[in-house]
């Protein structure tokens, strides 16, 4: 058995006194009338007070903090609703008090289960709010969910996808932000496969890992040099005592931070030492940047064993969907399929999580699909992250994303197959 989380728990548990007189420290320091909150003295050590609380803090889940939009240059008013409810999901609705609202497409953002919460999204569900009736997925913390709930791996991912889908379809449009690509893609493969009234009029599949042998990246590799046995044996934990989900088997948040800080160590140091100089010098703004980037990346949550393993074994070792080799439920996740949810595939130049092609592979491996319901978009200049967020995505991506939905939003009804 494992111990690290343990181990883990243990330790921030006795920082914790370390941790409090660190922040009572530094609000000591940053009290106006101290005579030493001005000084070099003081704000050297106020600074580093700050770092040592912010390393060594849990960073808890996130708000997306949403509560107006502009629509037709007027602000309007958002109201976050539940409106789909699994032990392992939510599905969140962004409701806007504006007339056209229900008009407008609707489209399903599936956010990635791959450690960092939903709100990760926040500048994605922000874009799109003025134009489309916004949803999202609110994937569980797994040590939150009592093993009582039973098992989440990927085919109840897949079941929780179908059902979404037929809960807000047939016009409904789904955008798959990395991760989610592979499930999303066999949901609609599994839909069409029945002829299923509720398919999906489209999807956007963003830097997903569709063919991981294309442009093979260190995480391709790694899971491919590595072997499912490993992965089980170093990433694999149980949850302690005091949580709802004690005794789940799980790949652990924490440990999934500290392979997203590696990948990047030296970036992710001069970022820290960047803030410490910021409060140092009195740069207010600045470090506020750094805090809300990092009050954000630093959230994560746990996932289920058999949902990583699975996910690990099928997508990325045995590259399962690409070689039509992949299942659900005992039948065949054949993405020939797929007639009439049209697709579209973006990809980053500069992405070293999933490499060029990976998501491209799509297009390729739906030939019945006709050539005008197929759309592919490589955006210059940007890594993973900048596929759906920053202002490249605002300026550029997203247009066309918006351009493919109206596109397709009229298509012909779910029942019937394209010529």
């Amino acid at each position: 058995m494992n111990l690290s989380y343990y181990w883990y728990e243990t330790a921030h548990w006795l920082l914790g006194p370390a941790r409090a007189a660190s922040d009572a420290a530094r609000s000591m320091l940053d009290i106006p009338g101290n005579p030493l909150s001005d000084t070099p003295y003081g704000r050297t050590v106020s600074a580093a007070c700050e770092l040592f609380e912010r390393t060594t803090r849990r960073y808890g889940k996130p708000a997306f903090d949403l509560p107006t939009t502009t629509i037709a240059g007027k602000p309007v008013r958002v109201t976050e609703r539940i409106v789909w409810e699994h032990p392992f999901c939510d599905v969140i609705a962004f409701e806007r008090d504006h007339k056209s609202a229900a008009s407008q497409p609707r489209l399903l953002i599936v956010a990635p289960m791959s450690g960092h919460y939903a709100t990760l999204l926040r500048g994605t569900v922000e874009t799109f709010l003025p134009t489309h009736q916004v949803m999202i997925t609110d994937w569980a913390d797994a040590r939150m969910v009592p093993l009582s709930e039973g098992r989440f791996d990927l085919d109840v991912y897949i079941d929780y996808l179908i059902d979404m889908f037929r809960t807000f379809g047939p016009d409904l449009h789904v955008m798959a932000v990395c991760q989610p690509a592979v499930p999303v893609i066999a949901a609609i493969a599994r839909m069409e496969a029945e002829n299923d009234p509720k398919t999906p009029r489209s999807m956007i599949l963003m830097g997903g890992p569709i063919d991981t042998r294309r442009s093979p990246t260190a995480v391709n590799l790694l899971a491919e040099e590595r072997g499912i046995a490993w992965f089980e044996r170093h990433c694999i934990m149980q949850v302690p005592p005091a949580h709802p989900g004690f005794w789940r088997s799980v790949y652990p948040g924490f440990l999934q931070l500290s392979g997203f800080m590696a990948m990047n160590l030296d970036r992710h140091v001069t970022a820290h030492w960047d803030m410490f100089n910021h409060l140092v010098e009195g740069d207010g703004d600045s470090a506020e940047k750094h805090r809300d980037f990092y009050d954000e990346y630093l959230a994560v949550m746990d996932l289920t064993a058999e949902f990583y393993l699975q996910t690990v074994d099928k997508v990325f070792v045995r590259h399962e969907l690409p070689k039509g080799e992949m299942m659900h439920r005992d039948k065949p996740v054949d993405l020939v399929s797929i007639r009439r949810c049209a697709i579209m595939a973006i990809e980053g130049e500069r992405d070293d999580i999933s490499g060029i092609g990976q998501t491209l592979a799509a297009l390729e491996l739906t030939p019945n699909l006709s050539s005008d319901k197929k759309l592919y978009h490589l955006q210059k200049g940007v890594g993973h992250y900048g596929v759906f967020n920053g202002s490249r995505f605002r300026s550029e991506i997203a247009p066309r994303i918006a351009e493919f939905v109206r596109q397709h939003a009229d298509s012909e009804t779910p029942g019937q197959v394209a010529a």
